[in-house]
């Protein structure tokens, strides 16, 4: 019903619009969250924050993951995410997973943003589309994020009668010695619980969404063409201002197909489109914001963090942990170092 009442209201000029940016620029967009309206934001997030982390997007002509899968003799590229595939097939995934494994990878600027929101008391929530962990990494922990197409946190046993779950460093050691991973128990095939083609997306991405956006004053979207459902489908639910940052498909967000968003026509009121690459946007809002120290330094103090022997990953279950970087001790560090 959402959906309808936001779609008549922007395409059939029925209904209230609720303009609150006073101007339709990333300007607008930085005044509105330094104002006391703006106190929880919503990031959704897709494969283009981590391009510059070395990680390549999906469908990227000639660069993106689908365009460099022929290596594995797939009958089609998505074949790679498709669980009845997968099932007979599960080499090409846990191949392609070797290369790609969490750990081998930093946060980009993106991801220290998302954090310095959080910090600021601003962040309500972050919906990624990503199974790279990079937003725990940056130090987003569980109830910061909603990993809508799942996590390498965690992984179960294929067998609906079985269905143990096995952690982390379990899942590590098969992948990288090149070992299917097979269960203890029952010996069937074990998946990470990344959503693949065929599977629901996570009960928490349907119950969070529902509490998350009708108290959302901001929704700011990075690194995502919203080509894919039900994720694409959370514009709909939003009804305030929005800012896009986008490095994948900007045509399409600038037009709007699909995505619910209406940056250019008479009836415009809310949308913002600001495209460059994901860091680039980050950068160029927090230095509006007066915020680009914070950033640097958060920035820097991440990137010394991740190189530290103690710098480890922390998961759900708990582990070994390092103190991740916030800003006050960003800050700190960083004035020190002068």
């Amino acid at each position: 019903v959402d959906v309808l009442r936001n779609l008549f209201s922007r395409t059939l000029g029925l209904g209230s619009a609720d303009k609150v940016l006073d101007e339709l620029s990333l300007e607008g967009v930085a005044r509105y969250i330094k104002s006391d309206k703006c106190k929880n934001i919503i990031c959704m997030v897709g494969a283009g924050i981590s391009t510059s982390a070395g990680i390549p997007d999906f469908r990227s002509p000639g660069t993106g993951l689908y365009a460099n899968l022929k290596k594995y003799n797939l009958p089609y590229p998505e074949a790679i995410f498709q669980i009845d595939y997968f099932k007979k097939h599960p080499e090409p995934f846990f191949a392609l997973a070797k290369e790609l494994y969490p750990g081998q990878f930093k946060p980009t600027v993106c991801h220290y943003f998302m954090k310095l929101l959080k910090d600021k008391g601003l962040l309500k929530r972050c919906y990624t589309q990503n199974i790279d962990t990079l937003e725990r990494v940056a130090g987003l922990e569980g109830d910061d994020l909603i990993e809508a197409h799942g996590t390498f946190y965690s992984s179960h046993c294929v067998s609906y009668s079985c269905h143990k779950e096995y952690n982390l460093d379990w899942m590590k050691d098969k992948i990288l010695s090149d070992r299917i991973p097979s269960c203890d128990e029952c010996s069937s095939l074990v998946k990470p619980d990344i959503v693949f083609f065929g599977e629901n997306l996570p009960a928490r991405f349907f119950t969070s969404m529902k509490m998350d956006f009708p108290s959302c004053d901001l929704l700011i979207i990075m690194g995502t063409s919203l080509q894919v459902q039900p994720f694409a489908g959370l514009v709909g639910r939003y009804d305030r201002g929005l800012c896009c940052s986008s490095q994948a498909d900007p045509l399409l967000g600038l037009l709007g197909f699909g995505s619910g968003m209406d940056f250019d026509s008479d009836k415009a009121y809310r949308d913002v489109a600001h495209i460059s690459t994901c860091d680039d946007g980050c950068l160029a809002l927090a230095d509006l914001l007066g915020w680009k120290e914070d950033l640097d330094a958060l920035v820097k103090q991440g990137k010394n963090w991740c190189d530290s022997p103690g710098g480890k990953t922390k998961d759900d279950e708990g582990g070994e942990t390092a103190d991740k970087p916030s800003t006050a001790s960003a800050k700190q560090q960083e004035e020190e170092s002068r």
